[in-house]
């Protein structure tokens, strides 16, 4: 039983049942302006919103009510069955079958969960650190390329493991939409000597920025800096 994956099952399911039925109510306020009204029409509609949400349709029925001539639909209604209720009891528990008889359920769990890591792992990558595409046609400006994400993702997942251990369990992407508005700019400007100068100065960072720097051990070592790159004379 995982009280996490149980959460977040119970949220994705209360989100698509939300969904399926906004469309069923949607296609009933259709059939009652006599938008949709023809049983050819109606039974694809409902066929459509079934394709849609696979996993929450078998738990509901929906019915047609006919007119006499039974050539078109008065009205369409549904009812929730006992069955959803039940299923909601085992959800997060999982059963795990594996050939290593030797192995305790904790270590059989921990191997399990290698497996969403790796996705995680490959999804950053291709996401996060930008891995593809990859529009180099030289193999050697491609190997750089995959070698420069490789060596990203492993500062990547040092950073999520230190949080980790601080007992903040936030991925990456989270963690780089928080940072984000923490930014370092450059200034430029020419004095009346026709010197260019660049300074570089941190913003101010913000309590969630501080909290996260807290976290990794890390000080803002970014302070202001002057260089005088050049001249226009």
């Amino acid at each position: 039983m995982s009280v996490g994956r149980e959460r977040k099952e119970q949220a994705m399911n209360a989100l698509k049942e939300k969904r399926f039925i906004e469309d069923i109510t949607k296609l009933q306020n259709s059939v009652a302006k006599k938008n949709v009204i023809l049983i050819d029409k109606v039974a694809e509609r409902i066929g459509r919103i079934k394709g849609r949400y696979p996993t929450i349709n078998r738990y509901y029925e929906i019915k047609m009510e006919l007119s006499d001539d039974q050539k078109q639909v008065r009205s369409v209604t549904w009812d929730k069955k006992i069955i959803m209720e039940k299923r909601s009891i085992l959800t997060g528990c999982y059963v795990i079958e594996t050939s290593h008889e030797n192995m305790t359920a904790q270590e059989i769990w921990h191997q399990y969960m290698t497996l969403t890591r790796v996705e995680s792992a490959f999804r950053d990558l291709k996401t996060e650190l930008g891995m593809r595409p990859v529009y180099h046609q030289l193999s050697e400006r491609t190997k750089a390329h995959l070698f420069i994400s490789v060596l990203a993702y492993h500062l990547l997942i040092s950073i999520e493991h230190q949080l980790r251990e601080k007992g903040d369990h936030r991925e990456w992407s989270t963690i780089k939409k928080e940072l984000s508005t923490h930014q370092r700019n450059t200034i430029i400007f020419t004095d009346s000597e026709q010197h260019i100068h660049h300074i570089r100065v941190s913003g101010t960072p913000e309590v969630a920025h501080k909290e996260i720097y807290k976290l990794l051990g890390t000080r803002d070592k970014l302070r202001r800096k002057h260089n005088l790159v050049g001249s226009r004379k």
